[in-house]
């Protein structure tokens, strides 16, 4: 295995470590609980993390989501599409009714999908242009370090709201 494959399964791994910190043993009031009425929650952000690195790597990989695919989109039942990008306050707060078991079990699904897939990486598939809309393009190795970089801002977003709920 290629350093660079052991580099991005290991930040891969620090995602899911972050986000079973901030998200263990709630409940479905706090992890819909908002700081103000336009902040995001930690269920909706644990929620759009795992969206985001669900659809996006879904997309380098080829391969459906599992949200569709082994029916998370059903067992979460949110009255929301897409993946969190542009959500309105109002969508933010109407991603509620679940528990930490059932937003940690997707995130793990999705973990697993994704160790599996950066698995079968060689150092020169990272080059390989996954997105010509921007400019320069983006590279696989570019998009895995952004989807890395989006989930642990918003994993460390969470703790912060967990440390807030908790402190008050």
């Amino acid at each position: 295995m290629s350093a660079a494959t052991e580099l991005l399964l290991d930040a891969y791994s620090r995602v899911k470590e972050a986000v079973h910190r901030a998200g263990e043993g709630l409940d479905a009031d706090t992890l819909a609980a908002r700081l103000d009425p336009d902040a995001n929650s930690i269920g909706w952000l644990l929620w759009h993390l795992t969206r985001v690195q669900d659809d996006h790597v879904a997309g380098v990989a080829g391969r459906e989501e599992l949200w569709t695919a082994e029916g998370w989109d059903a067992r979460f039942d949110l009255p929301v599409s897409g993946i969190g990008y542009g959500h309105s306050s109002e969508e933010v707060g109407a991603v509620r009714g679940f528990d930490a078991e059932l937003v940690l079990a997707y995130h793990d699904a999705v973990h697993e999908q994704t160790l599996a897939f950066l698995r079968g990486l060689r150092d020169e598939d990272l080059d390989r242009v996954v997105d010509e809309a921007w400019d320069p393009p983006v590279t696989l190795g570019v998009r895995l370090v952004s989807v890395v970089d989006d989930c642990l801002e918003h994993a460390g977003q969470a703790a912060f709201v967990r440390g807030v709920l908790e402190r008050g």
